[in-house]
């Protein structure tokens, strides 16, 4: 699309796809949400496929009356499918339904992972398929709340050309904003996203567990605030936003860190470690963290890594207090 970024989208009826019978194979988190935000556009969900109990009390709340059934009649169903089943087991599951006749031509492929492209439905594809690739850039309960959480939310397309525009649609559709991404960029595309994503899911577990062996009742309540201001400050400013320890060089600080978490968490210490060295070589490329602060700071991370003990190094001249700092079907 050659339109300006902030450019008002078309969604007159000659720019939408035309109501389509919708099918879901893998009814995870995503797909009866996707399903359920398509409905609200017009468009009709005639059959899902789920394989556990959680998957069709999932679709029963969000698809009333939508039977369940196999993957190749709800392929037999639909004019557009959605395919939302984890990333290792799609190449498998596009094969198996094209080597069981179940894609015809003229049909609408689409899968919601964010590692592939389109070239992983290429076998639908040589079957007559018309593939896309939809990935929404947001993280799923699999309950209703997801479908207004769609409102503005970003999807990274890939489609072929002539299907640009229907791609688009659908996003659009669904309430999302599309951001096309070039089949050669899908793996890294993905690794940001799960870099920032999944790793702060992780990042704030364990600071609430450490705040809670330190005693504190509601760590979660403290977090809060602080992780919603980082969080901002690092969407404008990026890497300007780093403060705290380590982009100070308090060696002294982080030292006291490390021997705290070696004697009360050690199963927290690589990731602290992980997190501080790239916390340093940052707050060193944007002029931060001073360079003769930075060889204790180092030497204390060394030594961390080493599994000894830093207290040789002294504390640097900043202040002593931290500052801010899917099974089966997806």
């Amino acid at each position: 699309m050659n339109a300006a970024p902030n450019a008002p989208r078309s969604t007159e009826a000659r720019d939408r796809p035309a109501r389509l019978r919708v099918g879901v194979v893998g009814s995870g988190r995503v797909g009866p949400v996707l399903a359920a935000a398509l409905t609200l556009a017009g468009h009709r969900p005639v059959a899902a496929s789920g394989v556990s109990d959680a998957s069709r009390r999932r679709a029963e709340e969000l698809l009333p009356g939508v039977p369940l059934v196999a993957p190749d009649e709800v392929l037999a169903r639909a004019d557009l499918v959605l395919l939302t089943v984890p990333d290792d087991a799609l190449p498998g599951l596009v094969a198996g339904l094209v080597e069981t006749g179940a894609v015809r031509p003229g049909q609408l492929i689409a899968h919601c992972s964010g590692r592939y492209g389109t070239a992983v439905l290429d076998p639908a594809l040589r079957a007559g398929a018309l593939p896309l690739a939809l990935h929404p850039v947001m993280t799923f309960t699999g309950t209703p709340v997801d479908v207004q959480r769609l409102a503005g939310c970003s999807f990274g397309v890939t489609a072929p050309a002539e299907l640009r525009l229907a791609a688009e649609a659908l996003v659009i559709e669904m309430g999302g904003e599309p951001e096309w991404i070039e089949e050669k960029d899908r793996p890294l595309y993905h690794a940001a996203l799960a870099l920032g994503a999944n790793h702060l899911v992780t990042l704030v577990a364990q600071s609430l567990e450490l705040l809670r062996l330190a005693g504190v009742s509601a760590p979660d309540r403290m977090l809060g605030p602080l992780l919603g201001a980082a969080l901002d400050n690092a969407l404008r400013s990026g890497d300007a936003a780093l403060t705290g320890p380590v982009a100070r060089g308090d060696a002294g600080t982080v030292a006291a860190h490390l021997a705290e978490l070696r004697a009360h968490a050690p199963h927290a210490l690589a990731g602290y470690l992980a997190m501080a060295r790239t916390t340093a070589d940052r707050a060193l490329d944007h002029g931060l963290l001073k360079p003769e602060l930075a060889e204790a700071l180092l030497g204390v991370l060394a030594d961390g890594a080493d599994g000894g003990h830093s207290g040789g190094h002294s504390g640097g001249p900043g202040a002593d207090g931290a500052g801010p700092v899917e099974g089966g079907e997806r």
